[in-house]
């Protein structure tokens, strides 16, 4: 009876090379592995990071090294020879380079530019320029362009010179003399239609191109609602300067995604990776917000204070003041985070915070009744078994919980949903009404709801 043995994992095939030091059979090792697998031993082994990029091809190196977090990145290219180093940053796409660059201070910068080729150099320097943030910056001017006039069996025989060079040979972009985007058409359309048909009588001029300098966020939206692998890129003439492709339209989403998520906790984005990250940067991030926050809340002191006669007379009131700025704080949290997460996916603009303000006006009443219909009986039952706690006016004291409640829910879904609104309008990041500084808000207008019902229900009873 045979016995199969175990296959080796990838990593115990690895260290068992490293320990051998035999840098061909790393080499033809690593080649032999898919990209995927060797980013992900790259992240696993990352002391040996720069070793296992050197020992590659240099193609297959830069396909590894572009997907990499930017912190192993800095590292390689660190500890890569000059050499090495130049070959790698030449291989890579521009787009990938020029997303790489941006994240090193610009004394470092200008030090690797000087590595590039002469034409590389150029087309560097040119996505550079852009605005930060832009369409220029993700886009690459690896396509593949012909002219109106040419045959579909000269389409092809162009594709076949360039095409190896170029980001994307799925669609052909058709521009004229004037070097002026004219349509763009599938690969599948030129290997079907007849060799000599041109290009001119299968084109419709019916396109979708992204300006250079739009935001990227309009690149992500145009890419979900056209589901499209590329996009052209044009300037203010509609001369095409590139395209965009959809990786790297995911990458910029996933990075988006990640600070909107960090802002809505109330910090400040992290640009790098949270455990890479200086503990003393990390302390600047999330300190900024933490003062405003507190500040903030120290409003409520003085609310509390302004209302200290009261108090004074009802010591009953301050029992449920927790339950009520709570509840207006997780209704307007709920808010501000649906109505972000539904502006950055596209499913609401700033023209429809009419729709938004009379949908949040219906459910903040719904939710506000349960909640202050669950209070009002909270106090009635428990009066019944503890009739010294509340004492006989009980019902009054109810009341005002339970109307209270209704009040600050209300306008905690009110401020949680139009306060992101009213930032996107200003122009500024909607994610930075963040679910904290929404919760304080609430937490020093709910005291003035709270103690203003309790005033007209009690006056003449307990206040």
């Amino acid at each position: 009876m045979s016995v199969e043995l175990e296959k080796p994992s990838m990593s115990e095939q690895f260290e068992s090379l490293i320990k051998v030091e035999d840098k061909l059979r790393i080499r033809d090792f690593l080649n032999n592995q898919n990209i995927s697998d060797v980013a992900e031993l790259v992240s696993e082994y990352s002391d040996y990071a720069s070793q296992i990029i050197g020992n590659m091809s240099t193609h297959r190196a830069a396909s590894v090294f572009k997907i990499l977090d930017i912190t192993l990145q800095k590292a390689i290219i660190q500890e890569l020879p000059p050499f090495t180093t130049a070959e790698l940053l030449n291989e890579l796409p521009a787009d990938d380079r020029t997303d790489f660059l941006e994240e090193l201070p610009s004394e470092v910068v200008k030090e690797l530019i000087k590595t590039l080729d002469p034409e590389e150099r150029k087309v560097t320097l040119s996505l550079l320029g852009y605005k930060e943030g832009s369409v220029g910056r993700l886009m690459t001017p690896d396509y593949i362009a012909v002219n109106a006039d040419w045959t579909m069996g000269e389409v092809l025989e162009h594709v076949r010179e360039v095409g190896k060079d170029s980001e994307t040979i799925d669609v052909i972009y058709v521009v004229n003399d004037k070097g002026e985007f004219v349509d763009d058409m599938r690969i599948r359309e030129v290997i079907l239609t007849n060799p000599e048909k041109k290009v001119s009588e299968i084109i419709d001029n019916r396109y979708i191109a992204l300006n250079v300098n739009d935001d990227q966020e309009v690149a992500n939206q145009t890419f979900k609602m056209n589901n499209r692998v590329a996009l052209p890129v044009v300037d203010d003439n509609n001369i095409l300067l590139g395209i965009v492709t959809i990786d790297d339209v995911l990458w910029v989403a996933n990075e988006e995604f990640s600070e909107d998520i960090q802002k809505i906790g109330g910090t400040e984005a992290l640009d790098e990776p949270y455990l890479e990250m200086p503990l003393l940067k990390l302390f600047k991030k999330r300190i900024v917000w933490l003062v405003v926050l507190f500040l903030g809340e120290m409003l409520t002191a003085t609310a509390m204070g302004y209302f200290e006669d009261e108090i004074a007379k009802a010591v009953v009131l301050a029992l449920f003041v927790p339950l009520i700025i709570s509840s207006g704080g997780n209704s307007g949290s709920q808010a501000s985070t649906l109505i972000i997460q539904a502006m950055a996916v596209g499913e609401i603009t700033v023209s429809d915070w009419w729709r938004v303000m009379r949908r949040e006006i219906l459910s903040g009443l719904l939710l506000g009744t349960v909640l202050g219909c669950i209070g009002f009986l909270r106090v009635l039952v428990w009066s019944q078994f503890f009739p010294d706690v509340y004492g006989q006016h009980y019902v009054e004291i109810g009341a005002a919980v339970g109307v209270s409640l209704i009040g600050v829910v209300l306008w905690g879904t009110l401020s949680g949903s139009m306060l992101p609104m009213a930032l996107k309008k200003a122009g500024a990041d909607p994610a930075v009404s963040s679910a904290p500084f929404v919760a304080t808000l609430v937490d020093v207008t709910g005291l003035i709801i709270y103690f203003s019902v309790a005033y007209f229900f009690l006056q003449g009873l307990l206040l």
